[in-house]
């Protein structure tokens, strides 16, 4: 890592590694609606901070949530990314967290409690991920600064009330030390050695949330995507300029918003046969299929004609792009539904391209190989659930959607509007 022995403490950029391993909270069903409450077994300590790329303003955001973070809540440790830590250090009143590229997501994984993100809705598919091999992934509060913000519900002017929202939920009134004894925060099933001191919770003045106001969360559903050769042998991704480096697993990723299939430059459309279920469905001819989660239904699916699905309706969706048939329509499945894509020996382009979350993974389809695509199996017990993307939604106040869902789509999407009217 960089040394700055010459410097103050503010300037250093320290080895995530060094970070204690990471809290894992439980989450318990709301008496009121369908969201989740998060309840921190001890205060969280590690938070990841994810920015827009090229935005001045969101930069100086981020310094500003860091620098109020770390100084209110001296507990507080801020991980960057390796570019976004050699960016900003120096602005920062305490140390920044960083690794090589090469190690960063293991290391996200084992040492992040809690991820902040400053920027829209590709910031979160971007901190998404950063968690694409993880099962157990840090709640996700988000902050909208970016061109649509769907995904996000908080403003950053709001960012001292969310924080600590997020920070208090779980907190008992009274004696903290009895709250941290009655669940043990771990990583992988083994206990946390915590040091429950001034720290932590007992450091923040004000009153708790107390363990039945917990932040609200909504579990956001994730698809998991493997790539096979003809004979069936999973593919590892290749280096590429327009890849993210190192992040296609033999076990598959997982997919926050869509797997995309398109022909990209390829002058000819598409052949693909696609399998629901184990069973021969059609073979598409199309510029492409897209294969979404309830979250991206609002994203290309929704741009190629595929139904608009709330995040906790529990489908995956299949829609063509372009297709030369007009009866092939999009399909909404039950998410149990696993589908596999095989681009046909009729495919007269030499290649597919494979995205994933917007991004071109650098491994192209080639004849007979095959996406195999299946829902991530989420499972819960008491006080516990694994699998998904945990969203912090902003508590709505007004007699709104508890979610928040219906407003968005109102606002931002603009749904039903009115040609030729401003209302």
């Amino acid at each position: 890592m960089r040394s700055f022995s010459l410097t103050s403490q503010r300037h250093e950029i320290k080895e995530l590694g060094t970070l204690p391993q990471r809290v894992i909270p439980g989450y318990q069903e709301s008496q009121v609606g369908d969201l989740l409450s998060l309840q921190w077994p001890a205060p969280p300590r590690n938070i990841l901070v994810v920015k827009k790329d090229c935005v001045p303003a969101v930069t100086e955001s981020l310094v500003e949530f860091a620098n109020h973070a770390t100084s209110t809540y001296p507990s507080i440790s801020i991980i960057l990314e390796p570019k976004v830590a050699e960016e900003v250090h120096a602005s920062l009143h305490a140390p920044a967290y960083t690794t090589s590229l090469d190690r960063l997501r293991p290391a996200l994984h084992n040492k992040v409690d809690l991820t902040v993100t400053l920027g829209g809705d590709g910031t979160i598919l971007h901190a998404s991920s950063l968690f694409a091999t993880c099962y157990n992934v840090p709640p996700m509060l988000s902050f909208s600064m970016g061109t649509l913000g769907f995904l996000s519900e908080w403003k950053f002017p709001e960012y001292k009330r969310a924080f600590r929202e997020v920070y208090m939920s779980g907190a008992g009134v009274g004696d903290r030390a009895t709250v941290l004894g009655e669940v043990r925060p771990t990583i992988h099933d083994e206990p946390l050695d915590l040091d429950v001191g001034p720290t932590g919770w007992s450091s923040v003045r004000g009153k708790s949330m107390g363990l039945t106001r917990g932040a609200r969360i909504l579990m956001r559903n994730r698809l998991k995507v493997g790539l096979f050769t003809a004979d069936g042998q999973p593919v590892r991704q290749e280096a590429s300029a327009n890849s993210v480096p190192g992040i296609w697993d033999r076990r598959g990723l997982y997919v926050m918003n869509e797997v995309l299939l398109h022909r990209g430059k390829e002058p000819h459309l598409a052949v693909v046969d696609v399998y629901v279920g184990g069973r021969f469905l059609t073979e598409a001819v199309a510029d492409g299929i897209i294969i979404s989660t309830p979250t991206g239904s609002t994203a290309y699916s929704l741009s190629s004609g595929g139904s608009i699905v709330h995040p906790l309706v529990p489908a995956v969706l299949l829609t063509p792009i372009c297709a030369r048939s007009l009866s092939f329509r999009p399909l909404v499945l039950p998410s149990s539904t696993p589908i596999t894509l095989r681009l046909s020996e009729k495919n007269r382009g030499r290649e597919l391209e494979v995205s994933i979350d917007g991004v071109n993974m650098g491994q192209g389809m080639t004849a007979g190989m095959e996406a195999r695509v299946w829902n991530e199996e989420m499972r819960h017990g008491k006080n516990e659930w694994q699998g998904g993307v945990p969203c912090v939604m902003r508590r709505i106040t007004g007699g709104e959607a508890h979610d928040g869902w219906v407003g968005g789509l109102n606002g931002l999407l603009k749904f039903n509007h009115p040609f030729g009217e401003d209302r």
